[in-house]
């Protein structure tokens, strides 16, 4: 009963941001992302993405509690570029990737539905000319 309704957990509402950056004080380098609207799936993604630059340090995340659709994401880096510039980095090495993957996708699914007309036009072709 206390859940949100639905749509509350993936439309952000007039005025939202999507992502918040707040600069971690305690430790050099380093950025809280607020990503609104999110949960594990783009949490997880991310940070385990950001681990493999070769200019960040830490990348990790956490949910604040199940019912809150909201992804905090904390990056430090080496200095030689922001948290932000690894944050978007980051980004666009994934939707380059996904774009990469999507494509490829699309490709062999249009060749596997060739070759399905191709074997059912076969297939009828051999039933008409067998005599019957």
């Amino acid at each position: 009963m206390n859940a949100p309704d639905r749509f509350e957990l993936f439309l952000l509402q007039d005025g939202e941001k999507k992502i918040t950056e707040k600069v971690f004080t305690g430790m050099s380098n380093t950025s809280d992302f607020i990503l609104l609207k999110e949960d594990h799936t783009l949490g997880n993604l991310l940070s385990e993405h950001l681990k493999q630059a070769p200019n960040v340090l830490l990348a990790g995340y956490k949910i604040a509690h199940p019912n809150v659709p909201e992804v905090m994401i904390r990056i430090q880096t080496d200095g030689s570029i922001t948290p932000r510039e690894a944050l978007i980095s980051s980004c666009k090495q994934l939707v380059a990737a996904y774009g990469q993957l999507g494509r490829e996708f699309q490709k062999e699914l249009a060749l596997r539905q060739f070759a399905d007309q191709g074997e059912q036009s076969g297939s009828n072709n051999h039933g008409q000319g067998s005599g019957y």
